[in-house]
């Protein structure tokens, strides 16, 4: 049996920070509505920077503190759900900044959690042991692709990247349940020359009841129970549904990591980022287990266990 070890990880956020206030101004409402409604306070709207500049500064993040040799990381996949340029890709783009020699790019759209897509591919190429590293950055600049006076989507989204550099870990558990749900994907899209269209409503339904029961037929696949896990990190989406999801699968409040009060949702990078800040606060010991679940546009759902 053999996992990932999670080496390092990084983020960027923008300077631009959106705070509840000035939304509540904009479109007129109670001081309180906002976070009633979404567990949101802020959130980041990036003015300057392309999206592979913040996936550069997330990487540059991820190394500043990590001494590691950059030609050993043999994969780099970023995932997002929309991106500035066709080619080269964020991927290459990188690869190009460190100066790597021998590196596989790929730049995934998978929806918004193509982030646990990426860890599974990368994983499966860290098994065959040609390569040392895999990098994985999720990355979002949604303030580009929502309509600024719809309220349903710009209250909810933001900016930023996270990082996440793994290897391959032997004797450790690793399992997976990702789906995908094609015929649904048109109550979460974003066309060409268009802006980011959600049905709420649908969505809501599709986040908790779909979720729910992806977390728990991987549990059931180990024979674990909900409380062997230490945390449930999972896409930062809404609060509602992060304790719709929370109450099904039957986990204690403390085990579903939580911090989209001071990000917002960020689709592909959520994950990454919530995953830095248990990092960076050493809240996770040997043998623990967590969850990573991801959800959104595709439709797309994922969720994976990782035994540190």
């Amino acid at each position: 049996m053999s996992s990932i070890k999670i080496i390092a990880s990084g983020i960027y956020l923008p300077n631009n920070c959106i705070e509840n206030s000035y939304l509540n101004q904009k479109f007129n409402l109670n001081n309180d509505w906002i976070y009633k409604r979404t567990g949101i306070l802020k959130r980041y709207w990036e003015e300057e920077k392309s999206m592979t500049e913040m996936a550069i500064k997330s990487v540059e993040n991820l190394l500043e503190n990590n001494k590691i040799n950059v030609q050993d990381i043999g994969i780099i996949i970023t995932a997002s759900t929309k991106y500035e340029d066709t080619m080269p890709g964020i991927s290459f783009n990188i690869q190009k900044m460190l100066n790597i020699k021998n590196c596989i790019c790929i730049d995934i759209l998978a929806g918004c959690s193509g982030y646990i897509n990426a860890i599974d591919i990368v994983k499966k190429y860290l098994d065959t042991d040609e390569i040392k590293y895999g990098l994985i950055i999720g990355i979002e600049k949604l303030s580009k692709y929502i309509n600024k006076d719809d309220i349903n989507t710009a209250i909810l989204l933001g900016d930023g990247a996270g990082a996440t550099l793994i290897k391959k870990n032997e004797n450790k558990l690793y399992s997976k349940n990702i789906e995908s749900i094609g015929q649904e994907g048109d109550i979460l899209t974003c066309k060409e020359n268009e802006k980011i269209y959600m049905d709420g409503k649908k969505i809501y339904k599709f986040a908790t009841v779909k979720v729910a029961q992806n977390i728990i037929n991987l549990l059931e696949k180990e024979k674990l129970d909900i409380l062997d896990i230490k945390y449930i990190i999972p896409h930062q989406s809404n609060l509602r549904i992060i304790s719709n999801i929370s109450e099904r699968i039957g986990a204690k409040k403390e085990q579903m990591y939580i911090n989209i009060g001071n990000i917002g949702n960020t689709f592909n990078a959520s994950i990454p980022i919530a995953l830095d800040e248990i990092l960076k606060k050493k809240l996770l010991k040997e043998k623990d287990k967590i969850i990573l679940t991801g959800y959104g546009g595709g439709l797309n759902l994922g969720s994976i266990i990782i035994e540190i």
